[in-house]
Formats: structure tokens, C-alpha cells, sequence
């Protein structure tokens, strides 16, 4: 690590402590985020030809919804499913008007509150913030993930540093881990972000499994051994810092970051369609009050900024980006923004496709790989495609379990077999990484692929 975040993380050490000690969320008990989801439902709406397409666009265009998949109603095609949360209030009514339309759908979660309550169990009752004891397998707010970062930099010094890239727009600090044996000579190097989208809580989950799991079994897993000892990560747990703090002590389904737009009462941006590739064209919205707004100008965001910053310095080392998201059961990569295949097609393909075998491996679980614009839709702005633009020749956004039985709301009964599966395949694009691709050339087919 450079001299400059090493004095610049000791300085911040102290400070970063006492405001993580102030800062504690509120105890989650009974009735989470004031019973507000009470009644809520999700629907599951399948479009089957043009003309369903067009009135869905039109009866989501007069009842608001909150998207899961797609992002918006731009992105709804015939034959895909379509994922919406409804308010109480607007439940009958959505029902009756696909009814009338004669639209297939059906609700498969009938009471959001009471979903939100079963996801993360009698989290009052457990030890949740005893180092000794940390617990893996449920989910953690993000001052227990950040006290959790100091512990891993204290109890590991041999493998472990951890440092700031710089502060969100609320000021908190955008904390990373590099993991990997010391040495004289520079390694090439992998990144994993999580917690980009703040609602989808499996991604820091996956983030700190991953530095477990390495840290545990270095020096008696070969594999992990081989890792460490010849690649640095660079493990960042929450991404968008400020939007997983709001998502844990006010709206549990938001998805953008906390910056202020000075002409609408609308937060937030998405921190994946703000990245200065393809900005703000198809996929994201120009407007502040949607999900997939793009933001005022590329890296407006503190935290998009601040990432590309540093991978901007550190790209003639970083062979590979890796973002943590869900949910769809997907392993993507560029281009997001067009349908073309990159130039290193083979050799990326070849890569996902061992990937998705890995996981598969685990407990049979199928994921579908291939470029981001035909597997699952075109979007601009992405990280990814940022990623491969400025020479990060691997460049791969995970969609994690599950593909919308639980959605945003995976129990926590599912974090070590979701994170053990997962671990498989990004051990699988790392492994690579130390072997020369040897692919032969053949046509680049864009049809995305299936494994199981």
C-alpha cells in the first residue's frame, strides 16, 4: 500500500472509532422501520407479447411502484418477468387493472413487514458485536462492519491492511481491506466491491465471508494459499456507505446513494449508472426522483469518485474487477452498455463459464453467464463497463440468490451457502488470473449460457 494511505488511515483511525461508537443504529426489534411495510405486496408480472408490455408500461406509469427487476419500466420486455413492489393501499387496485388486462401475474410476497421480520430472525437476542464471536451467517449494520474491518487489521497485520479511499457525501469513510503476503515485488491484483445498490444486503455479507474464509484457510488450503501469496485483493464491504445505513435504520428497500439534488426533493444516486462510460444514455434515467437516475454528471458521487480514483492509479497491476450484487443468480460482464462482444471475449467467457461451474459445484445451483446487455439488459454507466475501458481486463458483476422467491429479502438461513458457492467462483476468476488464457478464437456468440 502507498505511504500516503497508510498516514492518511492512521490519522483517521481514532476519529473513524468515535464515530463509529456514536453512531450505533437503533436497536431492530419487533415491528422493524415502524411496521411501515405492513399490508405491502410484491407482484411477479409476466408481460407475454407487445401489447401487454405497453398497457403494464401504462398502468405502472400511473401507480407507483418501487422496481426489483427490472430497474424500471423502460426495461420490461415480453416474456420477462417483472418483480414490483406495491403499497398496501394500491394492492387491489393493480390487481384489477391486470385482471381487466388480462395479464399474468400472481403476489408471492403477501406481506412485505412480515417478510422483513422473518429475514433476519431475533437479531435482538444474539451476540452480534463480539469480535470473538462475530457471526457470518446473519447480517451486520454498518458501524458492526466497520468495527469488524479495524478487528481483521489488527488480528492479521501479516496479511491484512486497511485503509480509506476517501468519504461518502454524508462524511463517512469509504473503508477497503487489501488482503495478500507481503512482498518486495508488485503483484497483480483483483478488486471486490459490495453494497453498491444499499438494499441488497447479501453483497456485504459475501464481502466479509470472502476475507474470512481467506484468512482462515491460508496456509492449509493450497488454493487460497497460492492466492495470497501471488495477488493482492482489495476488498471493499460497503460501497455505498451512506444508502446501507438509511437501508438499516429507514426505508429497508432503497437502493441509491444519500446525495442532495438541489431542484428536486429526490436523494439519491445510482452508483452503478454514474461512472464515466456511456453516461446517462439507455438504461439509466436523467431524472432525480428514479432508481436508476444517473446523477447530475459522471462521478458526481463522493464514493464513485473516490473508487475510480483509485483504480485509476493502480490499473497497470489490476487484472480483474469483481462488483457483489442481487438478486437474479447471474454472472455478467461487458458490455453493458451496447450489444457487441469485447475484444477478449474468449478469454472472458472461458473464464465465467469455469466460474459459474465452480459455484454450480457447491449445491447445484444454476447461474447464467454472459454479457451484461443480452443476459440481462442494457444499462449505461456501469462499473464494469468502466472497468474494462480503462485496461481491468476481467471485469464481472455477480447477481447472487436468489432469481424472486425471497428478492431483496434473502434469509439469513441462505448467507453460508450463498457465500460458500459464491467463494467457489470467484476463486475460480482469480485462479486465472495466474495461468495465461489460451483460448482459441471462434465467433463471439451473444446468447447468454446457462450451466447446470
Amino acid at each position: 500500500m502507498d505511504l500516503d494511505h497508510r498516514s492518511a488511515f492512521g490519522a483517521s483511525v481514532l476519529l473513524a472509532c468515535v464515530i463509529i461508537c456514536c453512531n450505533v443504529p437503533y436497536p431492530v426489534g419487533a415491528y422493524q422501520y415502524n411496521n411501515r411495510y405492513a399490508g405491502d405486496q410484491v407482484f411477479r408480472i409476466t408481460p407475454t407479447n407487445d401489447v401487454d408490455v405497453r398497457a403494464l408500461k401504462k398502468i405502472l406509469g400511473q401507480i407507483k411502484v418501487d422496481f426489483w427487476q427490472p430497474n424500471s419500466a423502460s426495461l420490461i420486455h415480453q416474456n420477462a418477468t417483472v418483480d414490483v413492489h406495491v403499497k398496501r393501499n394500491d394492492t387491489q387496485d393493480l390487481h384489477a387493472r391486470l385482471k381487466l388486462e388480462r395479464i399474468e401475474h400472481r403476489v408471492f410476497i403477501y406481506n412485505l413487514q412480515t417478510e422483513i421480520e422473518k429475514q433476519t430472525g431475533y437479531r435482538s437476542s444474539r451476540k452480534r458485536r463480539s469480535e470473538s464471536q462475530y457471526d457470518y451467517e446473519v447480517y451486520h449494520s454498518l458501524e458492526e462492519i466497520q468495527n469488524w474491518m479495524f478487528e481483521m487489521n489488527r488480528s492479521h497485520p501479516e496479511l491484512v491492511t486497511m485503509f480509506s479511499v476517501g468519504k461518502s457525501y454524508e462524511g463517512r469513510p469509504l473503508y477497503v481491506l487489501q488482503l495478500g503476503k507481503r512482498s518486495r515485488l508488485q503483484k497483480k491484483s483483483v478488486w471486490i466491491d459490495c453494497g453498491v445498490h444499499a438494499r441488497e444486503w447479501i453483497g456485504p455479507a459475501f464481502c466479509q465471508w470472502f476475507v474470512k474464509e481467506a484468512l482462515s484457510s491460508y496456509k492449509f488450503d493450497s488454493v487460497m494459499t497460492r492466492l495470497l501469496n501471488h495477488l493482492e485483493f482489495f476488498i471493499m464491504p460497503v460501497f455505498n456507505v451512506d444508502g446501507y445505513r438509511f437501508s438499516w435504520n429507514t426505508d429497508r428497500f432503497w437502493r441509491k446513494t444519500r446525495s442532495k439534488n438541489h431542484k428536486f426533493h429526490c436523494r439519491g444516486v445510482d452508483a452503478n449508472r454514474n461512472w464515466k462510460v456511456k453516461w446517462c444514455d439507455e438504461g439509466a434515467s436523467s431524472h432525480p426522483c428514479d432508481d436508476t437516475y444517473c446523477g447530475p454528471f459522471p462521478e458526481s458521487e463522493p464514493e464513485v469518485k473516490a473508487v475510480a480514483k483509485f483504480l485509476r492509479k493502480h490499473k497497470k497491476h489490476m487484472k480483474a474487477y469483481i462488483s457483489i450484487h442481487a438478486y437474479a443468480q447471474m454472472l455478467l460482464y461487458p458490455y453493458s452498455y451496447k450489444y457487441a462482444a469485447i475484444p477478449n471475449f474468449n478469454c472472458v467467457e472461458s473464464a465465467a463459464q469455469n466460474a459459474v461451474t465452480a459455484l454450480y459445484s457447491a449445491y447445484g445451483v444454476r447461474y447464467r453467464y454472459g454479457p451484461a446487455s443480452t443476459t440481462l439488459y442494457v444499462s449505461s454507466g456501469s462499473s464494469i463497463d468502466w472497468a474494462y475501458r480503462n485496461g481491468i481486463p476481467y471485469a464481472f458483476a455477480f447477481e447472487l440468490r436468489d432469481t424472486g422467491h425471497f428478492g431483496f429479502l434473502l434469509p439469513e438461513s441462505l448467507i453460508k451457502p450463498t457465500c460458500t458457492e459464491t467463494l467457489r467462483a470467484v476463486k475460480a476468476i482469480a485462479s486465472g488470473l495466474l495461468k495465461k488464457c489460451n483460448t482459441k478464437n471462434r465467433f463471439p456468440y451473444m446468447n447468454n449460457t446457462l450451466i447446470g
